[in-house]
């Protein structure tokens, strides 16, 4: 499982106060403790600033990027943003997130993705707005597929994103993101796939529950990266107990590696 840390977030009251107030060892002390707890990926998001977001995130990146080499997900919805973002990255492939099938929005993202060589989170939505059925996204699924492959993109290097709905609005808006997994996971077995599991509960009470229920669920249907907090233990643990449960885990080598460092928990 690829776990991409979602923690440094500027829509996060925290993260948006140590970003005005320059506090590199908060931002910094977030970051190591993403990575101890097995973050793959660090999400960087300053776009709560929206008249000097790409200031903040540039400093967000040099701060975090000073004590790890773990790649970045440059997290924006300006292309201008991402580009400067790509820039200032170093080391391994980055990650933008993310990228939509509106059209005008993907043409301004795809040189980036080829010329930086990025992974990609792509999300199922387009000109038409956010599907609701599995269908819908299947066919906005092939639609980034043909694209990428058309461009020389590695689907390697996708995470697509099926998008989740509040089952509070329609109870089967859940059941239609895990047979989208599936299909995916079918028909195009190079890619990956991802999600923010948290809208799933919107509306609803206890809220984590719902979310690591729905987590349990997308693994077996071949969910393979995961946009998360990773200090959360709970959902850590059933990530590596899930991936033992779906033969994701040989010998079971990872599970007990986690159990043996105290990561998991009952």
């Amino acid at each position: 499982m690829i776990v991409i840390g979602e923690l440094i977030n500027s829509t996060r009251r925290e993260i948006k106060n140590a970003i005005e107030e320059r506090n590199t060892a908060l931002i910094q002390e977030i970051a190591k403790k993403q990575v101890e707890a097995g973050a793959d990926y660090l999400d960087v998001n300053a776009g709560a600033f929206v008249d000097d977001e790409i200031d903040h995130l540039l400093w967000l990146i040099d701060v975090v990027q000073a004590v790890t080499d773990v790649p970045l997900a440059i997290d924006s919805a300006d292309p201008e943003a991402i580009e400067a973002g790509l820039k200032a990255h170093k080391g391994a492939s980055p990650m933008i997130n993310s990228v939509t099938a509106e059209v005008e929005k993907f043409e301004a993202i795809l040189p980036l993705i080829k010329q930086y060589n990025a992974k990609t989170i792509a999300l199922c939505l387009n000109d038409d707005g956010m599907p609701s059925t599995a269908d819908e996204r299947l066919a906005i699924v092939k639609w980034f597929c043909d694209r990428f492959t058309k461009e020389g993109i590695p689907l390697s290097d996708v995470f697509l994103d099926p998008l989740v709905k509040p089952v509070s609005v329609n109870g089967s808006f859940g059941n239609e993101v895990l047979n989208t997994l599936d299909a995916i996971n079918k028909q195009y077995p190079d890619i990956h796939t991802t999600c923010g599991l948290s809208n799933v509960s919107f509306g609803l009470p206890v809220r984590k529950l719902l979310n690591q229920a729905f987590f349990v669920m997308c693994i077996s249907r071949g969910m393979d990266s995961v946009i998360i907090d990773p200090l959360d233990q709970g959902i850590m643990s059933l990530m590596y107990a899930s991936e033992v449960l779906v033969d994701r885990d040989e010998k079971c080598a990872k599970y007990l590696k986690a159990v043996r460092d105290g990561v998991v928990s009952a």
